[in-house]
Formats: C-alpha cells, structure tokens, sequence
C-alpha cells in the first residue's frame, strides 16, 4: 500500500494520506454501521453532542455547532473491528509503526451539515501520553472531505517539537496556533490520513451542506507504555498485527475499570 518514499515522508512530516484504503463497498458497510450506533445511541440516555467548549469559538457561535462522537465504535459494531485489523491497514501500520502493532481505542467523529463543530489545533498527546511516543491516529474517510465540509488539517513537522501545553489541555492557543496556519488535508471516502499524536492538528466547522464522517483508530506499539494511566478501557491493547513481546494478564483492576 505505502513505499519506503512514503515511510519516509510520515516520519519527516508527520502524516501521510493514503488513497483507497478501503473499497466502495467496505465504506458502505462502515456507513451503515455508523448509521445504526447513531440510531442507536438516540434511543439510549447516553447520546449527547460532543463539541468542544472553549473560547476558540465565539459563544454563540460555539452554542449552535453538533459533534457526535462517541468512542469504542468496535464494540458496537463488528465493521470496525474488520477495518481496524483490515490488511491494507496492517500492511501500513507494520511500516509506520513496526511489525508489532496495537490497538488503543477507536471512535466516530461525525460533523453533520452546516453546523458540524470545530476541532481547534491540539495534540493528541495529553490524552494519552506515552513514553516513546509510537501513538499515531488513523482516520478513515467514510465520505469526501475538504475545508468546505470541515477536513483535517495538520502542521507539517509539527511532532518534531515534542509535547506543547494545551489549554485546559485540550486545545491550543487559537490566537498562538490558528486553524489557518494548517495544511489542509482533503480526502475521498475510502482514503485513510494517518497522523502521529505529536502531529499538530485541527479541522473547521462543516459549513456546508454535506455530512462528513470519519472513524478514528488510534495504534501504538505494545513496548510504547503510557506514562500516565489515563484513556484506559477494557480490551485496551487489542493486538492487530504481529505479537506482544510482554506476557501478562489483561484484565481491568477494579470494577471501576469497566464502567
């Protein structure tokens, strides 16, 4: 899927986008998928919109805009759990990373049309740190993205700088670090950006009148430990390819853990 040019590239600017990951019908089955935890989700008392609050926005502004993202999509739908591990997925994954890859979490981010919120520029790192800093995201396009519908966008060689305060953090200084100092990264649906956690990076409002989804899966190395025990889950460390050079039981410590 990806040549050494391409290693290369990640490693040097930190993310690399990937065209056809996935086929026409293999986003159409993550679509409906997605479509039915949506549904799902509306009838729960879980279901609540996720947009970041801050000062990034104006308040009224900020007030109209809708996120729905909720996280561990692979327990909800085993479409996922097949995307995750796909073989064009690992096929990267085993290059970017190295032959030993797990997973982290997976979650939707689902920005609906003409008032799909904002991502301020930000890290992934202070969510879950880790010690050699392995972490990359992978966010697979379940429809065509550019700015008018609210892409990704990302600083080249930004994870050079290592781990940056956020505010609260969570996001970045807007006035220090604005969206349009980003590249944007435009896709199609079946295309995959992948981004290491140090990556700077951030998305606009989706003004227009197009929905855009994307899965999000998070991947480390297994000898990559988080120096911090935040974000954990039960059946964290699902490993995709190659093996876990560490043996141990995997099982939550309290009951807690699981709730």
């Amino acid at each position: 899927m990806i040549t050494p040019q391409d290693v290369e590239f990640y490693k040097e600017n930190g993310y690399l986008l990937v065209k056809g990951v996935f086929s026409p019908s293999e986003v159409e089955e993550m679509r409906t998928a997605l479509d039915g935890i949506l549904d799902r989700a509306a009838k729960s008392k879980f279901d609540k919109s996720h947009t970041w609050q801050g000062d990034y926005l104006p308040p009224e502004q900020l007030k109209k805009l809708v996120l729905k993202g909720f996280h561990d999509v692979h327990y909800h739908d085993s479409a996922f759990l097949r995307a995750l591990a796909h073989p064009n997925m690992t096929a990267i994954l085993s290059q970017l990373i190295g032959p030993n890859v797990q997973l982290h979490h997976s979650k939707m981010l689902v920005k609906p049309p003409e008032k799909g919120a904002a991502f301020p520029l930000h890290q992934d790192y202070p969510y879950f740190p880790h010690e050699r800093h392995t972490m990359l995201a992978a966010s697979v396009h379940l429809d065509d993205a550019n700015m008018e519908n609210g892409c990704i966008c990302v600083i080249p060689k930004s994870h050079k700088q290592g781990p940056i305060p956020h505010i609260g953090s969570h996001y970045l200084d807007a006035h220090e670090y604005p969206l349009s100092m980003a590249t944007p990264c435009p896709a199609q649906a079946g295309d995959v950006l992948f981004f290491n956690y140090l990556t700077i990076h951030g998305s606009d409002i989706n003004r227009s009148d197009r929905i855009r989804r994307n899965v999000l899966f998070q991947y480390r190395d297994p000898m990559d430990p988080p120096t911090a025990n935040v974000h954990v889950n039960w059946g964290q460390g699902l490993m995709v390819c190659g093996h876990n050079p560490v043996f141990k039981e995997y099982r939550p410590s309290t009951v807690s853990d699981i709730e």
